[in-house]
């Protein structure tokens, strides 16, 4: 395994994550998922050996991290922040010119195939009318994109990012998730990303690691997700302590939906009432009364009339 971490406890000076014991090899794509605070951007610190770990270990390519330079991590792991600072008077193509300099001393000239390839990085990136704009005069998501393609000219076995689709329109995000798929499967990366995006990436992602409740659970994406029903199932926020919702019969995406609408409208006890949605109807009843309705709106002035 290209990436271990045994009986690892990450945090500052109390830990947020306890007992990770897992890994990952080359060609995998892993999504890194959890809500804000539980320790996602420490786990990856603690990876880069830019925080150290409060126990166990972390190797790296059968290497303990603990033994490894700056520049041997940096070899090894290509690395995207959310937010990253901008260097001055940098244009695009400078940006991701500058993953190739690991590899060389600051003052040797990039070659003609280190060239090629950051142009063939940006062309992936649809970024090639961009290619000498000033980083300044990019839009947020084109400069998101820039950087990963310096992680990408970077060239190294691992590329870890955090939350690499924010700033980014569905589009972009699908492209730039398309693109970690195809480094991880065609030329043999490991990519562990964090997102909130979840939905969306897990489509693209093989494994998944969630944070939970001071623990890391790791697996098989699908696996994960079944393990952990909060994740699939919508959940109904009540937010309007004078509502009392009625029975609701529907598909969780359905039941969702009516469950917002009627709270937003309606500030009054429907718990009288059963909802239920029957071959593209809502069936709306209560004692000996029954009545159809097609849309929300129909929901809406029905409601309205019997209050």
């Amino acid at each position: 395994m290209f990436l271990q971490l045994k009986n690892t406890t990450i945090g500052y000076l109390t830990p947020l994550i306890e007992g990770v014991e897992t890994s990952l090899d080359l060609g995998d794509i892993c999504l890194l998922i959890g809500n804000n605070g539980v320790g996602k951007t420490t786990l990856i610190k603690s990876i880069l050996h830019q925080i150290s770990t409060l126990k166990g270990e972390i190797f790296l390519n059968d290497k303990n991290i603990k033994n490894l330079s700056n520049k041997e991590i940096a070899e090894q792991i290509a690395v995207v922040f959310s937010k990253s600072p901008i260097p001055a008077n940098y244009t695009l193509t400078d940006l991701i010119s500058l993953g190739k300099y690991i590899h060389y001393p600051y003052y040797f000239e990039l070659s003609t195939s280190d060239k090629i390839h950051v142009e063939e990085i940006i062309e992936s990136l649809k970024l090639t009318q961009y290619r000498n704009f000033p980083l300044n005069q990019l839009s947020d998501g084109n400069l998101q994109k820039a950087f990963i393609g310096r992680a990408l000219a970077q060239n190294s076995p691992l590329i870890i990012l955090d939350e690499p689709t924010t700033h980014l329109d569905e589009e972009n995000k699908i492209i730039i998730l398309k693109l970690l798929r195809n480094l991880a499967k065609d030329h043999h990366k490991l990519i562990l990303f964090s997102s909130h995006d979840w939905r969306l990436s897990k489509e693209f992602a093989d494994k998944i690691w969630i944070i939970n409740e001071g623990k890391l659970d790791a697996g098989i994406t699908e696996d994960i997700l079944l393990k952990h029903d909060e994740l699939l199932n919508p959940q109904l926020f009540k937010i309007n302590k004078e509502f009392f919702p009625p029975q609701i019969s529907a598909p969780d995406l359905h039941k969702e939906m009516l469950y917002s609408f009627l709270q937003k409208n309606f500030s009054k006890n429907l718990s009288v009432y059963k909802f239920e949605f029957k071959e593209g109807f809502w069936v709306i009843s209560a004692n000996n009364f029954q009545q159809k309705c097609t849309s929300f709106e129909d929901i809406s002035k029905l409601m309205q009339n019997l209050h």
